[in-house]
């Protein structure tokens, strides 16, 4: 079973994948842990990547690819993976299906209009981590005493950004498994229980 999870930005890929990697016991492979992880541990590959990071540059595809690629090897993606973060891109896809067989891609579908309000109305407590939302919390004080605040990254500029780059690059990666044919869309406005539920049907 290897899997990978599409959505745009607060679509929910990462609370899915968790359940995921939990109930069908594969590992949950989210590309920045795994650079983070071979750039700690100074890996040939890991090297190369940090001298692009280092100079404020996107790491290119071929050096991506080659990160997934080692890890999907690993003795623990032998019953199968799930990918988060990757492809990012329909050039990273034609790459990844070179090296990976068997993908089944789960499409997590928000309205991006109300996704973008789900984000720049999040607060969160720099104390505890505790998140909520404007919507159901009126004032600023977490249940721990702390005060929430808005993060840079769910500011209405930044949010707006990061959907355009998902638009332009990412999006895309619906009509390449589309005409694939191994892509299912599952309703991501709907409750994560929900939602799950549809992950889970999909699957089997």
């Amino acid at each position: 079973m290897n899997l990978i999870l599409l959505g745009a930005p607060g679509a929910g890929k990462g609370t899915q994948a968790v359940k995921i990697a939990q109930d069908f016991s594969i590992p949950h492979i989210s590309t920045g842990d795994i650079f983070r992880k071979n750039i700690k541990e100074g890996t040939p590959v890991g090297l190369k990547a940090k001298s692009y990071i280092d100079k404020g540059q996107l790491v290119p595809d071929e050096v991506v690819v080659e990160i997934v690629a080692l890890r999907i090897a690993e003795d623990d993606c032998k019953n199968g993976y799930l990918l988060d973060g990757f492809p990012r891109t329909v050039a990273q896809a034609e790459a990844l299906d070179k090296i990976a067989k068997d993908l089944t891609v789960i499409n997590i579908d928000v309205d991006l209009n109300a996704l973008a309000a789900r984000l720049t109305g999040r607060r969160v407590c720099p104390d505890c981590g505790e998140s909520y939302h404007i919507s159901t919390k009126k004032d600023d004080a977490c249940k721990c005493g702390g005060k929430l605040i808005q993060r840079d990254d769910d500011k209405l500029e930044t949010v707006q950004s990061r959907l355009n780059v998902y638009t332009a690059q990412t999006a895309p990666l619906i009509d390449y498994y589309t005409a694939k044919g191994n892509i299912v869309t599952v309703d991501g406005m709907q409750s994560i229980d929900e939602v799950y539920a549809d992950i889970k049907k999909a699957i089997k």
